[in-house]
């Protein structure tokens, strides 16, 4: 195991950053976000030390005369049972309050975002100086700056993991990508993570690549929430749902109502890459699919989901607490411009899902998104476009197996580029010194 375990004294206190003057104490460690917001908002998002503002459309007033704040968010979870998340984070994390108010049940991060918010951004700053002044190697920095973001971010979103009794508010982060192939690496890292990070809705993202499914059994089995990321295929997919069952089988938990997971199908990059094959084919009959795989896909991925978790082996878990692993659309901004730009949201709603959105995609959403029951519609026509591509010579598992590598080939690069930004900063910090 690397050296996240050199971290001998994780810090389990709550930022100091969590202003009183944003927040609602609801008692010892609990906060919710203030939601007295007047008509119309505007909502700040932060991305890479940037600020970008979007209009929010608002409700009129309950019933004990207190504006609230309404936006399609709220009636995409409340009408049609779809979490929305947010696929970033960075500091100062109170810059989510406005977004859990907006209807944001839930955050993702990756290494590619912490790359982004940590080399952009002069918040981590002190505490980076702190933890190189007293010796500390730059990967344990790295995992000691990730954890503080991870803990404040749950700290926000636990009011809402409260009130569902364990089934939302969660927040995601991810092992290190260099374990992507290390089966009892991944294991050990997951363990290592749901303990220092010690919050109850924190999600351990695992890749699905062939060498950590078998990580994804042992440490369901072992009572840790997971976030299972960078899948691209049905037949990976239903590999991540058995290792699911079978983890939850093997736990010998009298009572698993408290180890959920959700798996992070990719949708976006699918057409990208499948797009390009179909250009390079040239055909009428190919260049009419473009932009249509990723969304057929999916919703063959929620088919595959509804009748895995339905049966007497799905039953047999209910009965002792189990929740189903919700399939969470992933890669939902839209990378061509020619497409519209909820294209990956609006197809993709239904119940028991959720749908994680960088900022183009959630912005594209609350000012115009769709809220209606899309997932289980045209199903025989997404059949039918997969079985099209097909006869088109599209290896469906090929597409998968190159968007994996490059997947973790990506997130690997923004891990190594930030640790070697960091290592240079603080050698700069020891030369300053002397």
């Amino acid at each position: 195991m690397a050296t996240i375990s050199k971290l001998a004294n994780p810090s389990f206190v709550a930022s100091s950053s969590l202003r009183s003057d944003r927040i609602v104490p609801l008692g010892p460690n609990r906060f919710v976000p203030v939601r007295s917001v007047a008509a119309p908002v505007r909502l700040s998002i932060r991305s890479n030390n940037q600020r970008r503002c979007l209009v929010v459309k608002c409700g009129g007033v309950d019933g004990n005369g207190a504006s609230t704040k309404r936006t399609t968010l709220h009636d995409l979870y409340e009408q049609q049972g779809q979490s929305p998340w947010y696929d970033n984070l960075c500091r100062p994390v109170t810059d989510l309050i406005p977004l859990i108010s907006s209807g944001v049940r839930g955050v993702t991060s990756n290494p590619t975002i912490f790359q982004k918010a940590i080399s952009s951004s002069s918040a981590y700053d002190d505490q980076f100086k702190e933890l190189v002044s007293t010796g500390n190697d730059i990967e344990s920095v790295y995992w000691e700056l990730v954890i503080k973001d991870i803990q404040d971010a749950c700290k926000l979103f636990e009011p809402i993991y409260d009130e569902t009794d364990g089934a939302d508010g969660y927040v995601s982060v991810e092992v290190s990508p260099r374990l992507a192939n290390d089966t009892q690496g991944t294991i050990e890292a997951a363990k290592w993570l749901h303990l220092v990070v010690n919050r109850p809705n924190v999600y351990i993202k695992i890749p699905a690549t062939a060498d950590c499914v078998p990580s994804i059994k042992e440490v369901i089995a072992n009572g840790i929430s997971v976030n299972v990321t960078l899948i691209f295929s049905l037949a990976r997919y239903e590999a991540v749902i058995d290792a699911y069952l079978d983890g939850l089988e093997a736990s010998g938990l009298s009572d698993l109502s408290r180890v959920t997971s959700v798996a992070s199908f990719f949708v976006s990059r699918v057409d990208s890459l499948i797009d390009k094959m179909l250009e390079k084919i040239g055909t009428p009959e190919a260049l009419n699919l473009r932009g249509k795989a990723a969304v057929a896909q999916a919703k063959l991925a929620y088919k595959l989901y509804q009748e895995k978790f339905s049966g007497p082996r799905w039953e047999a878990l209910v009965k002792k607490g189990a929740k189903k692993q919700r399939v969470l659309w992933a890669s939902t901004s839209v990378k061509n411009p020619a497409y519209p730009d909820t294209l990956y949201v609006d197809p993709l709603i239904g119940p028991d899902t959720v749908s994680t959105m960088p900022d183009q995609a959630l912005q594209a959403v609350l000012d115009h998104g769709t809220i209606a029951r899309t997932i289980d519609q045209n199903v025989s026509e997404a059949e039918g476009v997969y079985s099209a591509l097909e006869k088109l010579g599209i290896d469906w598992n090929q597409v998968g197996t190159q968007l994996e590598l490059e997947g973790v080939d990506s997130f690997k690069k923004s891990f190594d580029s930030l640790l070697s930004s960091l290592q240079e900063k603080g050698n700069s910090l020891k030369t300053a010194k002397v």
